[in-house]
């Protein structure tokens, strides 16, 4: 407590004692007594002087700023203008509205997807490439939007080295070079191994016509022109079970790759280079054109003159009304198209037949999908997705739609053509026999390859050659501009004899002479008992469609000649009407009949004849030629059967269509039953007399142009077969 405090408390308690005493004393106040002066506070001492602060340091000097050294000079730019940049900016790469670049917009986040980023953004490209320093193959992470496909997605060191591409169906097309870059991504995202797969899935492998929920449409994608261009290689369509088809287009050597036709930058087609073969003036132009080797009327239109586009529009709407049947009577709910609305088939509500503006949504989407219509949809939208598909590959478009119509309603693919003539029907055994063995082997090239037989006109040999599809301008003309052919003086036959009609011809002939001859035959069977079974004996094939060695006779020796019997030599027919093109074609090798009406009062050359002899014994002496080899034909077979189980004790059998024609009757009841016509049931007990028979009948079946090359000659070797097989040939007539 404060001194001040303590004072002030006494002088009141004295105060207060004072007031006390006056009352008690006296009745009447007397003078107060006065109170004591209250004490004085003391006085405060002074405060301390405060401490003087300490002196400020004083701040060091900054140390002077270094001199800044002169900026190099910048570099000099690498181009002065960017290469092709103009024409690239205004190209469909580059076109930055289109919903190919656009799609992922409104994506939270936009993002170019994973799964699409490949195709439809730059990074996403340089991503699967591996460019980025990711690893190659796949896409790690979405793309950014807002980019296209830009200069460094083709021009970068990854991209420029790129040979091969593999294929949705897992296919992997290699020695490409610079169209590797196109074909990346114009290749499609499905393939037949996709669609097999969604029904395998579903159960109904071996239930293609009922419903299933668990399937639906399977898109190929957009402008995927490398499936079309490698056809059945790449399998980037439906491809249906027993069928083949053609491998990948070729075309002239210098066009035949995607920047030999579209400008890498513009992308358009360069129209400029393929006015030497085709009357064009611009890209529409191709619309009409069809090659000299596409000559048959696919869509049944009865026009085979006008381009295949065109047939390719008549068979993609017989397909569609194919598919609208089958979807109305076999699935049990119609279906229209839309090729601008996904998921492009939906259901016909109204039953009208077309895509009406409320019924192509997504929420309309077709979903009766049966095994069977799911391959045709499919076949359908990739001849659609692929605009160009005429040009890149039109043959393979015109087989896919062609099966697909027969597989929905055979009826409906009546009067429709699939295939092309022998020498340009690419999807053939005779081009396809040797696609697993990568090449065609020296033995067979130069007949069954594009480049064999000038290899052999050049060479005098034949060496393995690449598989193709079909013949080539250039496997019979030495250039493009005046379409000359090879000449060939002369053509050596199997026999070793040496024969000419004129170079034109003989360039035919070179293939169209068989393998074997009556040389061969007799080699085989040398030294050895007629009727003896011998290891050292098997079937001696002539091969397909000698007619050059049947056109000969017995100068050529193509057919099996027995000893002591004459032939007649080559067929002369009326001059101006005996060579291969004066009664073939050259490109689409169909007999032009019309010229023999005026002698022989008919265009059915299988009912001429010009003799009045009964050859064949049936009491017919006015059926044409051709069925009057027929008839022999059919009665050696019966001697061959007869011959094989009375006197070998083993029945034989024969297939036309199967390696080696030849098979083992295992139940003896004459006909090929399933099972008996492989390689492993191949008949295996031959005699030399057998032998001589079985090849002769051989050669009648394998000519079918025989009776018209030269029927005598075939007859005659006939009948001789059945004299020795020890038939009746009573009533024939060897001529």
């Amino acid at each position: 407590m404060s001194s001040k405090k303590i004072f002030l408390i006494l002088g009141l308690l004295v105060l207060g004692l004072a007031l006390v005493a006056c009352g008690e004393d006296c009745e009447e106040c007397a003078e107060p007594v006065a109170c004591p002066d209250c004490p004085t506070c003391p006085d405060c001492p002074e405060p301390p002087a405060c401490p003087e602060a300490p002196p400020c340091p004083e701040c060091p000097e900054a140390p002077p700023c270094p001199d800044c050294p002169e900026p190099p000079p910048c570099p000099e730019p690498v181009v002065g203008e960017v290469p092709y940049e103009e024409m690239w900016a205004g190209s469909p790469h580059n076109d930055t509205d289109a919903e190919a670049f656009r799609h992922w917009d409104e994506d939270d986040p936009a993002k170019v997807a994973e799964s699409c980023a490949t195709c439809h953004s730059t990074p996403g490209y340089l991503d699967f490439l591996g460019a980025d320093g990711s690893e190659a193959g796949v896409v790690d992470a979405p793309a950014s939007i807002d980019t296209t496909v830009e200069c460094m997605a083709c021009h970068n060191e990854v991209a420029t080295a790129l040979d091969s591409v593999t294929f949705p169906s897992g296919i992997e097309i290699t020695g490409l070079g610079d169209e590797a870059r196109c074909m990346v991504c114009h290749q499609g995202r499905s393939s037949a191994l996709t669609v097999d797969g969604k029904i395998e899935k579903a159960g109904l492998t071996e239930d293609l016509d009922t419903v299933s929920e668990d399937l639906g449409f399977t898109n190929i994608h957009y402008f995927a022109a490398a499936a079309t261009i490698y056809g059945g290689e790449a399998m980037g369509g439906y491809q249906y079970a027993g069928k083949t088809y053609d491998a990948k287009f070729e075309h002239v050597p210098g066009i035949d790759a995607c920047h030999d036709c579209h400008d890498p930058h513009t992308l358009e087609v360069k129209v400029e280079s393929c006015t030497d073969c085709h009357d064009v003036a611009s890209a529409e132009d191709f619309m009409d054109s069809r090659m000299a080797g596409t000559k048959r009327d696919y869509d049944g239109d009865g026009d085979a003159d006008e381009g295949v586009y065109y047939e390719i529009i008549g068979l993609q709407e017989a397909l569609y009304g194919a598919i609208q049947a089958y979807a109305a009577d076999t699935a049990g709910a119609p279906i229209v198209y839309d090729s601008h609305a996904y998921p492009y088939f939906f259901n016909d509500a109204n039953a009208n037949g077309e895509a009406d503006e409320d019924e192509a949504n997504y929420g309309n989407q077709y979903a009766s999908w049966t095994g069977r219509l799911t391959m045709a949809a499919y076949n359908y939208q990739t001849s659609l997705k692929d605009p160009g598909g005429f040009a890149h590959g039109g043959k393979y478009i015109i087989q896919l739609l062609y099966d697909s119509i027969e597989d929905l309603d055979a009826a409906m693919a009546e009067g429709l053509t699939r295939n092309d003539a022998g020498h340009f029907a690419g999807s053939e055994e005779a081009w396809r026999h040797w696609d697993e063995d990568g090449a065609v082997s020296a033995s067979c090239a130069k007949c069954h390859s594009a480049t064999g037989l000038p290899t052999y006109l050049a060479e005098g040999v034949s060496i393995s050659e690449p598989f193709s599809n079909g013949m080539l301008c250039s496997t019979c003309h030495t250039d493009y501009e005046t379409y000359a052919r090879y000449e060939v003086e002369s053509v050596t036959f199997p026999s070793g004899a040496e024969a000419s009609l004129d170079p034109d011809n003989n360039l035919c002939m070179n293939c169209h002479q068989g393998r074997e001859s009556t040389v061969s035959v007799n080699a085989r069977i040398a030294g050895l008992e007629l009727d003896v079974v011998s290891e050292a004996v098997s079937f001696r094939n002539v091969h397909y469609f000698a007619a050059g060695a049947t056109l000969f006779g017995s100068e050529a020796m193509g057919a099996y000649q027995y000893d002591g019997q004459e032939y007649v030599g080559k067929f002369a027919h009326v001059p101006g009407a005996d060579t291969c093109t004066a009664c073939h074609g050259g490109h689409g090798l169909t007999v032009q009949a019309e010229n023999c009406e005026g002698c022989h009062g008919t265009t059915e050359v299988e009912t001429i004849r010009m003799s009045a002899d009964d050859y064949d014994g049936d009491g017919d002496a006015a059926e044409g030629i051709f069925g009057e080899i027929d008839t022999m034909s059919e009665a050696l077979y019966a001697a061959i059967q007869a011959y094989a189980a009375d006197t070998i004790g083993t029945p034989v059998i024969y297939d036309s269509h199967a390696y080696p024609y030849f098979f083992i009757d295992t139940d003896g009841n004459g006909e090929v039953d399933p099972g008996e016509g492989i390689y492993p049931n191949k008949y295996a007990t031959w005699t030399p007399r057998l032998l001589q028979a079985a090849y002769n009948y051989q050669y009648s079946m394998k000519d079918p142009g025989a009776f018209a090359h030269n029927g005598n000659y075939v007859i005659q070797v006939l009948y001789d077969s059945l004299v020795d097989m020890g038939a009746d040939v009573s009533g024939m007539v060897r001529p």
